[in-house]
């Protein structure tokens, strides 16, 4: 029988990789007696507090550890050299994508039909699956596809705020992405959500790659429909003429995520994502850190990284925004994790929150930006979403992330359009279970002795593979257009 892995010399637990006396491989076993009260740290951090009397060598979990007042002192880029020598600049590295007119790099390219209210999801919905299945687009090579930005929201809220930026952020960065080459809006006519209100909104040069209608100009449904695919059939020869040709790594910008957690989390996928981050930034290249309740008791290690105080506080606003929000909704931000991450070992946000700031690597805090904003600068930046997946990565993306990292060790369906989706499998259990959705394997690294330096390097190179083309296993099984979930902040009028 293995031992179990103990991660920093003070840590109170040891994590066990193989079930042992029904103990799942994952959960954690006391290294020494821990008294009531007293902290329990892995990762070298605070994790919890004992409950109740642990013995040396008992199993440790929701039974006899809980959060406590836990250590809140911030010190804003403390540590920020130290991360500044993580990410020095490495020699270039190159893929094959698609130049856009803007100056931006994409990856796939797709034809949007973008929904500005609920009232079109159905028939955009309709028109993308009759462009599908007519077998028109066989005949033009380089179109990714067309896929649907339905949602569920755009009109009967406030006409501005919150929900409505956050709205306009996710269709404008949707339509403009740069693994877009075409876009069309469809609207019913009278909704909240116009385009013309956005284009003012973001400054539209007029030269942006959409086109828009609605339904009741259109004549209905039916009429609707079938304008969608004119249009499309009309933009399908400019679409393909895009061709790929080598263009610097420093172009990506690559969003992080990770659910359906389990114990080997921190362990595996997520430090090795975090090496691969690194090494994108080395390149000169962007990453994106979202989930801001996920992040929630990690978030000084972040604040010590920051550039500048003015980034750290930017952060720190949004843990306390989060703070009232989850208030006054009688919920609170220590309610975490879910009864998936705890099944699989995970036992307070703390320990959570810890294993998944690792995806961000080591390097410096650049940036902290609002839901959807356009991702502008380059480095680690963390943008403000909710934990879960299809809200954050919609968020993610339309920021201008053109690849997604999305780490599970209980295993996840999902899958993004138009930046696809590379899945991490945490352990060799499920990359075996789940082996038409996961990607990669980073269950090796317990199992087989593989460094999370050699991994991180493997997914590297994933990235710049998908990045040149090479289809994912969620692209493979049609992911991504139910995915998209804007997040709605405010009352349904």
């Amino acid at each position: 029988m293995s031992e179990p892995i103990v991660l920093h010399p003070s840590d109170d637990v040891a994590i066990l990789t193989e079930k042992r006396e029904g103990i799942a491989a994952g959960h954690k076993l006391a290294r020494h007696k821990i008294e009531t009260g007293a902290p329990i740290r892995k990762f070298g951090q605070i994790i919890g507090y004992a409950t109740q009397p642990i013995a040396a060598g008992e199993h440790v979990h929701s039974h006899n550890c809980a959060v406590g007042e836990h250590d809140r002192s911030y010190e804003a880029g403390v540590d920020l050299a130290a991360a500044q020598a993580a990410v020095a600049p490495q020699p270039p590295a190159e893929f094959m994508g698609y130049r856009r007119t803007d100056g931006r790099i994409g990856t796939r390219n797709y034809i949007a039909l973008c929904a500005t209210v609920n009232c079109s999801a159905t028939v955009i919905r309709q028109a993308a699956e009759e462009i599908r299945t007519s077998g028109i687009l066989a005949a033009y090579p380089n179109v990714d596809g067309v896929f649907a930005l339905a949602h569920g929201t755009g009109c009967g809220m406030a006409s501005e705020g919150p929900g409505w930026e956050n709205l306009q952020r996710v269709l404008w960065g949707y339509a403009t992405h740069p693994n877009v080459g075409a876009a069309v809006f469809v609207g019913l006519g009278c909704e909240v959500m116009q385009v013309a209100r956005m284009k003012a909104m973001f400054q539209g040069s007029g030269q942006e790659r959409f086109v828009g209608l609605t339904i009741q100009d259109s004549g209905g449904t039916r009429a609707t429909i079938a304008a969608i695919r004119a249009r499309v059939e009309a933009l399908l020869p400019e679409v393909n003429a895009a061709k790929r040709s080598a263009c610097p790594a420093s172009a990506l910008t690559v969003a992080l995520q990770c659910g359906g957690s389990d114990g080997y989390s921190g362990i595996t996928a997520n430090p090795a994502l975090g090496v691969a981050a690194d090494a994108l930034v080395a390149q000169g290249g962007a990453v994106i850190l979202s989930e801001t309740p996920e992040i929630y008791g990690a978030e000084q290690l972040l604040i010590r990284r920051a550039t500048s105080e003015a980034v750290a506080a930017k952060l720190l606003e949004r843990i306390r925004w989060w703070e009232d929000y989850t208030a006054q909704h009688g919920g609170s931000m220590d309610n975490n994790p879910s009864p998936g991450n705890k099944a699989g070992g995970l036992t307070t946000i703390l320990e959570k929150s810890l294993g998944a700031a690792a995806k961000g690597g080591s390097g410096p805090l650049s940036d902290v930006l609002a839901y959807g904003e356009t991702i502008a600068g380059r480095g680690l930046i963390f943008m403000d979403t909710p934990g879960f997946d299809p809200v954050s990565v919609t968020g993610q993306v339309a920021g201008g992330a053109q690849i997604v990292v999305f780490t599970t060790g209980r295993g996840s369906a999902f899958g993004s359009k138009p930046a696809p989706t590379i899945k991490l499998a945490t352990n060799d259990r499920l990359f075996t279970a789940m082996q038409d959705d996961m990607d990669l394997n980073c269950g090796d690294i317990v199992s087989a002795g593989v460094s999370v330096e050699a991994k991180g390097a493997e997914i590297l190179a994933e990235i710049l593979s998908v990045a040149s083309g090479r289809a994912t296993k969620s692209e493979a099984l049609g992911l991504g257009d139910h995915e998209i979930l804007p997040w709605q902040i405010g009352a349904v009028m």
